[in-house]
């Protein structure tokens, strides 16, 4: 197993650059998903780390090593890809073993590799079919074991479970981090969702633009986004995003509600709540006129406008509701639960 370094790193096309200084270390062991949305360097960083992308400046290193010159078979990492890559004229245990084979493995242990792998993913029983016979659940499991009978330093994604339908991307990907947990291999994960992200990742690099917006925890990018565009992305429903102005503590939203804060923000800014923090309240300072309630069986999604100003709200609540468009409702939320921005979109 190995830990990655990204030093600085910067890719660039012709005279266009596309990914901006890059830097963050990960752990031995530790499984990282690289989160944003298309186009944003996501799959061009991890090309980057599996060798496919060259570097234009800056250092990769995996474990001690630098590995900016080494070719991909050099690099110790094994990679499953969005659309399987799987050879149609093989079986599944040929798939598997293929890349033991060019290694020139004895043939014995590519067989009891494949067979090691196959048990752990719970797939021997598929290893002497074709790839047109499995479904595609099926087929992203033999593109893992491919990558886990090499035994691999390090993992790396790239958007694995976007082909599969919402209830196997589901079950996927906690079979994905329970493998990774129990192999206890270094991983990278590519994927532009954020609830997939939250699931898997020990810590999430949230890319924008090309450029590092916040590295951490899925729970301090939850409490502490360090910019809107954070704010935005992590979560779901996404947060409420409300134009005030600050002066001595003192929040001011369009419609005159005035919250207290404990902050030293001066002029234009941005409140940000997300829906399950916002708790009915009988006297509560934001006022929202319903639009559209959307039944979710477990909780009510309530759509609406903050009173006074044409500011799109949504309040989540438990259970099913039954309120009337037109309606308006009264809301409060506990001062730590504020997010509060500058107008750069840097938190305060």
């Amino acid at each position: 197993m190995a830990s990655i370094t990204l030093d600085n790193l910067t890719k660039t096309y012709g005279n266009t650059e596309v990914l901006h200084h890059i830097e963050g270390s990960i752990n031995d062991g530790e499984f990282v998903v690289i989160v944003g949305p298309s186009g944003c360097g996501k799959s061009t960083l991890l090309r980057m780390v599996a060798g496919l992308e060259t570097v234009t400046s800056g250092e990769i290193s995996i474990g001690d090593k630098m590995v900016n010159d080494l070719e991909p078979a050099d690099r110790d990492i094994a990679m499953v890809f969005q659309n399987y890559a799987l050879y149609p004229h093989m079986t599944v245990e040929q798939n598997m073993g293929y890349g033991l084979k060019i290694r020139k493995l004895p043939k014995a242990e590519v067989r009891q590799r494949v067979e090691e792998a196959a048990d752990i993913l719970e797939i021997r029983e598929y290893l002497p079919r074709k790839p047109r016979q499995l479904s595609g659940g099926q087929r992203q499991r033999v593109a893992m074991g491919r990558a886990i009978v090499r035994d691999p330093q390090v993992f790396l994604f790239d958007e694995p479970l976007s082909n599969l339908d919402a209830k196997l991307r589901v079950q996927m990907r906690l079979e994905i981090r329970k493998l990774q947990r129990r192999l206890g291999v270094t991983a990278i994960y590519v994927t532009h969702d954020q609830v997939e992200a939250m699931t898997l990742g020990d810590r999430l690099m949230v890319l924008n633009g090309g450029y590092v917006e916040q590295f951490g925890t899925p729970i301090e990018l939850y409490e502490r986004p360090a910019s809107l565009f954070v704010a935005g992305f992590i979560g779901s429903p996404a947060m409420n995003f409300l134009p005030a102005s600050a002066a001595a503590g003192i929040v001011t939203l369009e419609n005159g509600v005035a919250l207290e804060m404990d902050n030293t923000a001066d002029g234009k800014t941005t409140l940000g709540i997300r829906p399950e923090h916002l708790v009915l309240s009988q006297d509560g300072p934001l006022r929202l006129v319903v639009e559209l309630l959307e039944q979710l069986g477990a909780n009510t999604l309530i759509h609406g406008v903050l009173e006074g100003t044409d500011t799109q709200v949504i309040a989540s609540m438990n259970g099913v509701q039954s309120i009337e468009a037109g309606t308006v409702l009264s809301f409060d939320t506990p001062t730590r639960d504020l997010h509060l921005f500058d107008g750069d979109g840097k938190r305060i």
